[in-house]
């Protein structure tokens, strides 16, 4: 069995963001939201609602084509950054930021996100501020020391990923180094939030197969440990998924010490 990660020239070359979104959020109507969709926006609602999380700049770092992990940030944050590696998922991104006829449809998230705030008649409101929020949105390399260059930004408070690390590391000394690298987009006392699944070797997009780093809960909490962080929350659900073969979902809030 073939398991070695897919390396960056493999979803430069065969991810398609359309088929991400068909093989993973589009819905019919009326259906309930995945599973894993389902964590991600109930842990972010929780932290962010939670006044723990606070401040002006939020970076997401590799949203892909999706929008929907911040539709809770834009009621905390006043400046959100979005980053990707693929110009495909740049493109997508754009789209919707400027209402694009062709834009993809994450109206049922938006409406998830409103009812668990709620706030159920204020779907166009909420796209409008999150549209509003976001001031950028950046290509970023996060196997580079800095995932932005030639652009250096300014320190954020809070950075957040989905699903991403694993997609780019090759292993777990290159997920540490990445850690560490982002901890330096963050101001003293910043806040990490990772998601994303345990013990996945491959995932389908569409026909296509890619391979993860493979990745288990001790991995990660001792990658986030070495990188020099303070861990606030680590849940694990145990969790399957009709396009891969991870058996759990994590999220990890983390904190950059003050004293750094």
């Amino acid at each position: 069995m073939d398991t070695r990660v897919s390396g960056p020239e493999t979803f430069i070359k065969k991810f398609n963001p359309k088929e991400y979104y068909d093989s993973y959020y589009a819905l019919d109507e009326g259906a309930m939201l995945e599973e894993r969709t389902d964590f991600i926006l109930r842990n972010l609602h929780e932290i962010f609602s939670s006044g723990v999380v606070k401040g002006n700049t939020l970076i997401d770092i590799g949203a892909g084509s999706a929008i929907f992990e911040l539709l809770s940030a834009c009621e905390v944050f006043t400046n959100i950054i979005i980053s990707d590696f693929l110009e495909q998922n740049l493109t997508e991104l754009k789209k919707w930021l400027k209402k694009d006829s062709n834009m993809l449809d994450w109206t049922p998230y938006v409406k998830f996100v409103c009812d668990l705030e709620g706030k159920s008649a204020n779907l166009e409101e909420k796209e409008e501020k999150l549209r509003q929020t976001v001031k950028q949105v950046l290509k970023c390399d996060v196997l580079k020391k800095n995932p932005f260059e030639p652009l250096v930004l300014p320190p954020a408070d809070c950075l957040i990923g989905c699903f991403c690390l694993e997609s780019a590391c090759k292993d777990m000394a290159t997920y540490c180094n990445t850690l560490k690298s982002l901890k330096d987009l963050l101001k003293p006392g910043g806040h990490i939030i990772i998601q994303s699944a345990l013990n996945g070797t491959f995932y389908y997009v569409g026909r296509k197969k890619f391979h993860p780093l493979t990745t288990t809960k001790k991995d990660i909490e001792k990658a986030v440990i070495e990188a020099g962080y303070e861990i606030l929350k680590f849940v694990v659900k145990q969790s399957r998924s009709h396009n891969s073969d991870y058996d759990s979902l994590y999220c990890v809030h983390a904190r950059k010490p003050c004293s750094l």
